[in-house]
């Protein structure tokens, strides 16, 4: 396999992404088609059909290139070694990223391949029936600070739609001021993913919120189904400013987008302390464990 035959991921290839999806439904937040478009712009992500396999390899600009694994019916075995293989022409440091710990049980064969557990990128996986009841102990400050916002708030839910899209754009880029983005490498990566989704809305396959207070759009939330039982949060902001509001577009989004999927998955927390802190406090019911794996070096001949 050459570099070469690999292509750039483009909207109109979202049809062949989604039919491999559907075959082989994804449990990390990665491998959704939205996510990999909106943020192709960070990882230049380049894809080959093999087979009954789908083969993605990203290439950031400030890191190093490593591969997803790979995705489909077909021969995963046989794909991981296509995938190290191709991508030792960009480099000798051969690493698959992002691979679940089940991929790992079931495709990785251990005497060629080391794995390494990736803490900072595993997704935090809740109960949706705990994140729109926040019932019991665990949850008595979630739920008060919620009750506090909605007594001193009048706000109005809204579902995303065309006529929202550029009011959600405003917000995201006055929260980007507040943030200053621009001095911030990550949040201004970010910040144009979150643009990629919005203003490719009617072609991308995800649902959004906003709440809204006098006129205002202040908070936003966009996700979408990841597998029959779980939905993925891409973004969720917030004006800062005002106490519980981050709570309030957590709790309505779960509550009017996704109360009949029994999971939510949040994402990963990339080692941020405040972030893991945050995502702590919302008792996972779960994590979607991953790992790295690198060619192990006194791996036998085949």
């Amino acid at each position: 396999m050459v570099l070469d035959d690999f292509k750039p991921i483009e909207i109109q290839h979202k049809d062949i992404f989604n039919h491999f999806f559907l075959q082989d439904p994804p449990q990390t937040s990665e491998l959704t088609f939205t996510n990999l478009f909106i943020w192709r712009h960070h990882y230049h992500p380049i894809w080959l059909q093999w087979e009954d396999c789908l083969l993605i390899i990203f290439k950031p600009e400030k890191v190093l290139p490593f591969c997803l694994p790979p995705i489909g019916p077909g021969n995963k075995r046989k794909a991981i070694d296509i995938l190290c293989e191709t991508l030792q022409q960009l480099t000798t440091d051969v690493k698959i990223c992002r691979v679940s710990e089940e991929f790992v049980e079931k495709f990785v064969a251990h005497d060629h391949y080391a794995s390494f557990f990736d803490r900072d990128n595993s997704d935090y996986i809740y109960r949706t029936l705990d994140l729109i009841q926040l019932s019991g102990r665990k949850y008595h400050k979630k739920k008060n600070l919620l009750n506090r916002f909605i007594k001193n708030y009048t706000f109005e839910y809204r579902h995303l739609d065309m006529e929202l899209v550029e009011c959600l754009l405003d917000m995201q880029e006055k929260w980007c001021e507040i943030k200053e983005c621009v001095d911030k490498p990550d949040l201004l990566a970010e910040d144009y993913a979150v643009y990629e989704a919005l203003t490719h809305y009617e072609e991308l396959d995800y649902r959004g919120g906003a709440i809204q207070i006098n006129s205002r759009i202040e908070a936003f939330s966009i996700g979408e189904p990841l597998n029959t039982a779980t939905a993925v949060i891409h973004f969720e902001k917030a004006n800062p400013e005002i106490p519980g509001l981050y709570g309030a577009i957590n709790q309505l989004f779960c509550t009017n987008e996704w109360s009949d999927i029994e999971y939510i998955n949040r994402e990963q927390d990339l080692g941020i302390e405040g972030l893991r802190k945050a995502k702590e406090s919302y008792n996972p019911h779960h994590m979607v464990n991953k790992y790295t794996l690198s060619p192990n070096p006194d791996k036998p001949e085949k």
